[in-house]
């Protein structure tokens, strides 16, 4: 089984769970979480890496025994240590961790309180009203149980389009390398890169099908056949993602690759127009009666309805067509109209690296500048900066600014914002600064008046910048909090805020429905990674397909402004 690093990184954030569920010493229990970012954030293959026998060690939190962890799940596709604690800790428990709201530790406590083994006994718990009785938990939390139950019974399972990425991009090329095939690519939503995906489908061109066949159906990581054809097979991968092969004829391969693309409502939309003009659209082609008279290439297919060639991140029905025929399509914005990334950890907070480490994985990335955004001091399991450790940090900023050429390190904080919707350092700390990010990290379970109204007072101080991941979601572990988008986004316009897409692939926030509003309101965005490492700076492409998502253009992404021009855009 090709082992990837997002494997990695799930086992190693499985066995932190599985630890905490326990009891055990929490610096055995943040080491696997800092491991696992640490294999999150990295640009090279671990795979690669055990393979040339490189040093794991020199990784930032990779020790000796991480190192030969990596190893064996390299090497095996397994790790002995996550099995011992599958056996000793219930199946039935750890599902508790995958209802929203619940962490290993109130997993713990409700074992240990209420003797809750399993989900039946959780929501059996919670409809008597057991639950909102232990601390920490309360009839709010005890609502939103029964709510994540509920979502979790309806929902099958999804993976983050990054989980993906290496998966998708592995088996393509490995077909590729197959005698006689001409092209392949990966379609479906992870080719219009939705957020999370259900499964892969994939296309291929082939001097014939069969071989094609043969080889998809024999790869290394395939645990189940499902069907086998002339043309289409579907499998089942050992980490549970299906995937679907079509081998078409190269006559059909852009009416295909349209088709499986999708989405579905707008190849509805396409057809619908087809047939206006008396034509029929379908994954074999473009037909009049029937004569094809398209379906080499998308570009031909939506050239016979009258429409240019349309990118597939915009493929929703949510007005592409109607605005490819006012010939008023965006100009999607890429990762190379990026000059800069303006939310950044170091090591001084709960980041992996060093200052002198960003600034060298930065040049890489040919950014004129970034900003260092560590936390402020009320977020205390980061390691929340007090005024004087930011002050002192800034100054360090300052002579290594002093060195440079070429680039800029921008002097931040991410502060956090109190339940009061003030800001958590005061005033003058806070204009000492070039640029001032503003999260919500506690209290989600304010009503959407309070937390709306919670997070427009905050930008009423003059000294905030940026709203940063600004739903609080994580994709399959916690719902957005209650908030009411538009307002904010209004409240932002008109105080001359700027909102963030989160690039960190589990948050992905804000979602391309309200980057498109964002954009239609006329209010700027700041597409930024979040890093805790300097590996991290290449989630950049994550954050940058949900803009193209929401229709994002360079000129509604401040930094795409070179820095002159970005700091008067800062300054209020």
């Amino acid at each position: 089984m090709a082992v990837t690093n997002a494997d990695i990184a799930a086992v190693f954030e499985e066995i932190a769970d599985l630890l905490d569920i326990q009891g055990e010493n929490p610096f055995r229990v943040r080491a696997y979480h800092n491991a696992a970012r640490t294999v999150q954030g990295l640009s090279r293959s671990l795979a690669e890496m055990v393979a040339k026998s490189e040093d794991l060690e020199a990784l930032p939190t990779i020790g000796k025994d991480l190192a030969e962890k990596i190893r064996e799940i390299v090497q095996t596709g397994r790790l002995r240590k996550l099995k011992e604690l599958e056996r000793a800790v219930s199946p039935d428990l750890a599902a508790l961790l995958k209802i929203p709201g619940i962490g290993p530790r109130r997993v713990r406590m409700l074992h240990e309180q209420l003797d809750i083994d399993s989900v039946a006994e959780l929501e059996k718990a919670a409809r008597a009203g057991r639950i909102r009785k232990l601390p920490g938990f309360g009839a709010t939390s005890e609502a939103n149980i029964l709510k994540g139950l509920s979502e979790a019974q309806q929902r099958s399972r999804r993976y983050l389009w990054s989980e993906v990425e290496a998966v998708a991009t592995q088996l393509a090329d490995y077909l590729k390398a197959a005698g006689g095939v001409r092209r392949v690519t990966v379609a479906g939503s992870y080719r219009r890169r939705r957020e999370t995906l259900g499964d892969l489908d994939i296309l291929a061109t082939a001097a014939s099908s069969g071989p094609t066949i043969d080889r998809f159906v024999n790869y290394e990581d395939v645990e189940r056949v499902i069907s086998r054809g002339d043309t289409r097979s579907t499998v089942v991968l050992h980490r549970g993602l299906q995937v679907d092969l079509r081998v078409v004829p190269a006559v059909s391969f852009g009416s295909a690759l349209h088709y499986f693309t999708g989405s579905r409502a707008h190849n509805i939309a396409v057809r619908a127009r087809a047939v206006r003009k008396g034509l029929k659209i379908n994954e074999y082609g473009v037909f009049r009666g029937e004569e094809r008279i398209a379906g080499k290439t998308e570009k031909e297919v939506f050239a016979t309805v009258g429409l240019p060639y349309i990118e597939p991140e915009l493929r929703e029905d949510r007005g592409e067509l109607e605005a490819a025929s006012r010939r008023q399509l965006p100009k999607l914005i890429t990762e190379a109209d990026i000059r800069g990334d303006l939310h950044m950890h170091t090591r001084e907070t709960d980041g992996r690296d060093s200052l002198e480490t960003l600034v060298t994985a930065a040049r890489e990335k040919g950014y004129a500048y970034f900003a260092i955004t560590d936390h402020s001091q009320h977020l205390t399991v980061a390691k929340g900066l007090t005024p004087e450790r930011l002050l002192r940090q800034c100054e360090a900023i300052d002579r290594l600014n002093e060195s440079l050429s070429g680039i800029r390190i921008l002097k931040g904080i991410e502060v956090d914002i109190l339940e009061d919707g003030q800001l958590d350092l005061k005033d003058d700390v806070l204009a000492y600064l070039d640029i001032c990010v503003g999260a919500v990290h506690s209290a989600f379970g304010l009503s959407r008046r309070r937390q709306t109204a919670r997070i427009i007072r905050a930008m009423d101080n003059p000294h905030l910048n940026i709203f940063a991941h600004p739903t609080g979601r994580l994709l399959g572990k916690r719902r957005a909090y209650e908030v009411d988008i538009e307002k904010v986004l209004a409240a932002a316009r008109d105080r001359g805020c700027f909102l963030e897409v989160n690039c960190q692939p589990e948050r992905l926030d804000l979602n391309d429905v309200d980057c498109r509003l964002a954009k239609d309101l006329g209010v700027k965005l700041a597409i930024s990674t979040d890093a805790h490492s300097a590996g991290q700076l290449n989630y950049m492409r994550f954050g940058i397909a949900q803009a193209r998502r929401g229709w994002l253009e360079k000129h509604d992404v401040i930094n795409t402004l070179p820095l002159k021009a970005l700091l008067r855009r800062l300054k209020r």
